[in-house]
């Protein structure tokens, strides 16, 4: 954003970009979005009035400033009807119907055109793109505010009823005021965005509420709508944002807040998803607790702080804000349109994951597509995989399931299949195909080949790992890349937590995974400052006293000199612009390095995790092993 292109080269079959700063970039394809101006040339010459960006200036007869001269479509300046003021909407519908006034006016029929919302739709590719009214960028703009003068909710829903074959995503965006007046939606999914913008659109046009949108009674049958279609459920959802029943946060709000370097801005992050699907994705930093274990782990959670709660389409996140609130929460908000629309902001992550994803699972697919032998009678029919390996194929239809229900269906699957078998997997779910890739890597199982059919994601998936018999018949193996970096954090003195601190974000910005695990007196660094009000023996409480708490109170392992050393050293950190122990915690943080606190020896130490730091897991030996199985270094301090 904000650098310009300079110009296209054709290299070895791809376009290369290269940017105003310098900077090339390289892609397949290149969309050219560079909007237009009117060509009002000719009216310009005639002294008729334009507006400052060239548009001819009418009255609601369609009038121009020159006598008997009349102007319609893309060229002139209207009424926006939902705003009330003069814009300019290039729209072959408006333009259409204001000849047509036009007409009637040059016939002696007085007629008005009474402005347009700018009801649009858009097709790339076999996703569709769909709005109405004014958008929350023009809101801002005017200075209106979220919250004081306006509201949104965004939602997933699906195009028809999930147990019909081919239902899709549809995400559904509604602004509207505090008394339920409706500004603008955006609507974008594979099917059925059109359908609804529609039905907005009349209701708009009709001021009509969000109550309306309720109450809509809509033509439903399993193959083109769900009972509650997802217009109601706009209106629902908007109601209850009305009565204070929920508050969202946008991913980009949520993004500000985790980024400020002070920890009392940043939100407590909670996942209500189940295990299998933070397998697959979760939000680093951010505190797992199922929402089925919710109401007998309240007391984990800080009453005190603000709260967001996610899962994957924010059903379940609504019902968990619910829970808090009812039992004392004071700020809990639920992450609007779930993990299934954050991911959707983060798709560079995601890119830059799977470019530094091991060369052994691109080999191992490059492969087995093109040696062995066919798959045959499924929809992945041609697609070949090595004999040893073929058992036999397990079909899956997880078409019409909502997220996380296809890995659910997986998870189920995998587990009642023997090593070797083959698994295909269908599902319309646009991110599937990412998220399976993901699980595979997390579970030890092998993705053999994805494919797009028609709207539905496909892929073959064989149980284990590489067949080792197979991969004995193979020229040549790829070796197992370890890229992790592990630390056993065992020590609590100030230098040495820098010094371990510092390994991990010059790790992490190598591009290399890294997990911390602190045990034992290394669980001071991760304390709060603060004292909290925890139920504790006598002998915890005496542990807690004489331990520092928090990492500002953490002493230095040789010249402390009764802590002139301490400030001596920090001073010298200061003056020489090197960050503090507390910056460099927050850096890792941000950049992802996963803090882990050791849960028996925080029973033994007297630590409960309500005196814990924000955005720390809490974990047993065994996760840390699993983890230092994959990693290239393994670091005690």
């Amino acid at each position: 954003m904000g650098d310009g292109v300079s110009s296209f080269e054709r290299v070895n079959g791809h376009t290369v970009i290269r940017l105003g700063s310098g900077e090339t970039v390289e892609t397949d394809l290149v969309l050219l979005s560079i909007g237009v101006r009117p060509n009002s040339s000719l009216a310009k010459e005639a002294g008729i009035t334009l507006n400052q960006r060239g548009g001819i200036v009418v009255d609601s007869h369609l009038r121009t400033s020159a006598e008997h001269v009349y102007a319609v479509g893309d060229v002139i300046e209207v009424e926006h009807s939902v705003l009330g003021t003069r814009t300019m909407i290039p729209l072959a519908g408006p333009a259409n119907k204001e000849a047509r006034i036009c007409a009637d006016i040059l016939a002696g029929d007085e007629k008005e055109y009474k402005g347009t919302m700018g009801t649009s739709v858009a097709r790339v590719f076999d996703y569709t793109a769909a709005l109405t009214g004014v958008n929350e960028k023009t809101l801002k703009a005017m200075g209106k505010k979220k919250g004081t003068d306006y509201e949104t909710v965004l939602i997933s829903q699906k195009s028809h009823a999930g147990y019909y074959p081919g239902a899709v995503t549809l995400f559904l965006k509604l602004i509207f005021g505090r008394k339920g007046e409706i500004y603008g939606a955006q609507i974008a999914g594979q099917e059925g965005a059109d359908k609804r913008i529609d039905t907005i659109a009349s209701v708009m046009g009709m001021k009509g509420t969000i109550y309306d949108l309720e109450e809509l009674e809509l033509a439903y049958a399993p193959p083109y709508s769900s009972a509650k279609d997802p217009v109601n459920m706009l209106g629902f959802t908007a109601e209850n944002v009305l009565n204070h029943l929920v508050s969202f946060m946008s991913s980009d709000e949520l993004d500000r807040l985790l980024a400020s370097e002070r920890e009392g801005d940043r939100p407590l992050v909670l996942d209500v998803t189940e295990d299998v699907e933070r397998m697959v994705y979760h939000i680093p930093g951010s505190y797992h607790i199922p929402l089925g274990q919710l109401r007998n782990r309240l007391g984990e959670l800080d009453r005190e702080r603000q709260i967001v709660v996610y899962c994957a389409i924010g059903v379940r996140s609504y019902n968990a804000a619910r829970i808090l609130s009812q039992n004392g929460f004071k700020d809990v908000k639920v992450l609007e349109g779930g993990t299934s629309f954050y991911k959707s902001m983060h798709h560079r992550d995601f890119a830059e994951q799977e470019r530094s994803e091991p060369e052994q699972g691109k080999h191992v697919k490059e492969r087995e597509v093109k040696e062995g032998t066919q798959v045959k009678g499924t929809q992945m029919e041609g697609t070949q995989i090595h004999t040893a390996a073929a058992k036999s194929v397990k079909i899956v239809d997880c078409c019409g399931l909502q997220c996380p229900g296809p890995i659910m269906k997986v998870h189920e699957a995998i587990g009642e299949m023997e090593d070797g078998e083959i698994l295909e997997v269908s599902a319309t779910d646009m991110g599937f195909s990412r998220d399976i890739a993901s699980w595979c890597r997390q579970t030890g199982n092998t993705l053999v080949d994805t494919k797009r059919k028609g709207q539905e994601s496909i892929v073959l998936i064989r149980k284990g790992l590489e067949n080792r018999e197979a991969e004995q018949d193979t020229v040549s193996t790829v070796p197992r890349t370890l890229n992790g970096k592990t630390m056993v954090v065992f020590d609590g003195d100030m230098d040495k937590a820098l010094a371990a601190f510092i390994i991990a974000n010059g790790a992490v910005a190598m591009g290399s995974p890294v997990t911390m695990f602190f045990t034992f007196w290394g669980l001071n660094i991760l304390r709060k400052p603060e004292k909290r009000k925890v139920e504790k023996s006598l002998i915890e409480k005496m542990f807690g006293a004489m331990m520092p708490r928090g990492a500002g109170k953490l002493k230095l392992s040789k010249m402390n000199m009764g802590g002139m050393g301490t400030k001596m050293m920090k001073k010298v950190m200061a003056d020489k612009h090197v960050d503090s122990l507390e910056m460099l915690m927050n850096q890792a943080m941000k950049n992802g390095v996963k803090l882990v606190a050791c849960t028996m020896s925080m029973d033994v130490m007297g630590i409960r995790k309500e005196e814990i730091i924000d955005g720390v897991e809490f974990a047993g030996v065994a996760t840390y092993l699993g983890d230092a199985e994959n990693s290239s270094v393994n670091l005690f301090i």
